[in-house]
């Protein structure tokens, strides 16, 4: 935590941020306009940010794109905000992010990344078995079908609709899941798009990364689920407890 602080002290750091929000997935080139300051310079701030892990950098070809990372913004509000702030100010902090990675599928539309204090066995079972994914999704509380290839996965609301079908297209066992991604709750014509779970154990954590790509106008209020899914996922897999349990709880 102490990074962020740090890294958020910094007015030209803020600038380069804020230039990211506004249009995330940006070159080296396109930050070095915000500053005015020596190329060196600005990599530098860049370097101070990606320590902090408040940005995320993806490379394409010889090109490496720079991506707003809010989820470590999220859990200071959470710490240190969250108790005075009404539900609805909060959400404005979930923003959407974007990354860039280098696969088959291009340039993801978003990406979100979290560091969860767990084994990667534990991930692993909490992303691709139904009863734990009912356990801790914000909106769900019934989960129909494993996570297999070919097969689907079908997210069920507590009035008994279907909100979210997913047909599993890749399994790489601990390391990768890839999906498709159907939103029910938008209609039956609603286009479909893909997204990715990434893990990478780093000793006695795990580092998930979520990508989402082929998303239509129109879907990016995406993000704000994968924000509350992701800090709901956190939350079960740390305390036990998903938020939306305590989200129920306390309505």
């Amino acid at each position: 935590m102490d990074a962020i602080f740090k890294a958020l002290n910094d007015p030209a750091r803020r600038d380069l941020l804020d230039s990211l929000r506004r249009k995330d997935g940006q070159s080296l080139s396109d930050l070095e306009q915000v500053l005015d300051m020596s190329r060196f310079g600005v990599m530098k701030h860049l370097r101070v940010l990606e320590d902090a892990n408040l940005i995320v950098t993806r490379k394409v070809g010889r090109f490496k794109y720079h991506y707003l990372n809010v989820l470590p913004l999220q859990e200071v509000m959470d710490r240190w905000a969250a108790p005075f702030l009404q539900r609805q100010a909060r959400a404005l902090t979930e923003l959407k992010l974007k990354l860039e990675r280098d696969t088959k599928m291009g340039k993801p539309d978003f990406v979100m990344q979290t560091f969860i204090r767990c084994t990667q066995d534990a991930l692993w079972s909490a992303l691709t078995e139904a009863d734990q994914m009912a356990a801790y999704h914000f909106a769900c509380n019934s989960v129909q079908g494993n996570p297999a290839v070919d097969q689907a996965t079908t997210f069920i609301l507590p009035n008994g609709d279907a909100m979210l079908r997913q047909v599993t297209t890749a399994l790489d066992p601990k390391f990768r899941i890839a999906m498709t991604f159907e939103p029910l709750f938008m209609g039956p014509d609603a286009p479909t798009s893909h997204m990715v779970y990434l893990i990478e154990p780093q000793g006695d954590q795990c580092k998930l990364t979520i990508e989402h790509y082929d998303m239509a106008p129109g879907q990016e209020g995406f993000g704000e689920g994968w924000a509350r899914l992701a800090a709901s996922l956190k939350s079960y897999l740390e305390t036990g407890t998903g938020l939306k349990a305590a989200m129920q709880q306390g309505a």
